[in-house]
């Protein structure tokens, strides 16, 4: 089975800009192009889960997020690398439009978005990462049985912490993040638990 990076979309692989659908203002975090292209040379697929309600409250629209789906391709195109796929939770239960107005089992912190992508691409999840940089990332990882990476850069503002919402790790940058997903995957799994504590 293949070995995935799922990465929130919003402050962990582009800046933070709130329901933006503007290709024109979509960035890429401190050091994402580099970190995963280290990733993937390690033979990691890459995926985008990200919830997207701005599509339930009639926001934008999915050929709108098509768009920056595809800034976000031309962005990492110069370190030869694409993202494998993207998961979007459209739903909102207070939305607007009533396709997607109602409670999903895909909206992170729920771990719908991860189960599907790895069922759809033979995923060991076990074997796999969550980074985000916010709580609901890690508990979304964490309920699906991946390991996951807090990027600590101020987006969480309510830390309700308990255990599916602790992550393995925290850090400061996706190339941080990287480092530490390649160590771990250098180690046999009978001295994993040492290089984590």
């Amino acid at each position: 089975m293949k070995k995935a990076i799922f990465i929130d979309k919003d402050g962990t692989l582009i800046k933070n800009v709130p329901y933006n659908i503007d290709p024109e203002l979509v960035q890429l975090e401190l050091s994402v192009g580099k970190a995963l292209q280290l990733l993937k040379e390690n033979g990691y697929l890459l995926i985008v889960i990200s919830n997207q309600d701005g599509i339930a409250k009639g926001f934008f629209t999915w050929n709108d997020l098509k768009k920056v789906n595809e800034a976000i391709q031309r962005l990492l195109a110069p370190f030869n690398i694409a993202i494998d796929a993207f998961y979007y939770c459209p739903h909102f239960k207070e939305g607007i439009i009533d396709t997607y107005a109602f409670d999903c089992d895909c909206r992170k912190p729920r771990p719908g978005l991860l189960l599907n992508a790895a069922k759809e691409n033979a995923i060991d999840l076990k074997g796999s990462w969550m980074i985000g940089d916010i709580l609901n990332d890690i508990e979304a990882g964490n309920s699906a049985g991946c390991r996951t990476i807090l990027i600590d850069n101020d987006n969480e503002t309510e830390w309700l912490l308990n255990e599916k919402r602790t992550p393995l790790f925290t850090v400061h940058n996706m190339m941080e993040a990287a480092r530490i997903i390649i160590a771990a995957g250098c180690l046999k799994e009978n001295i994993y638990e040492e290089f984590v504590e």
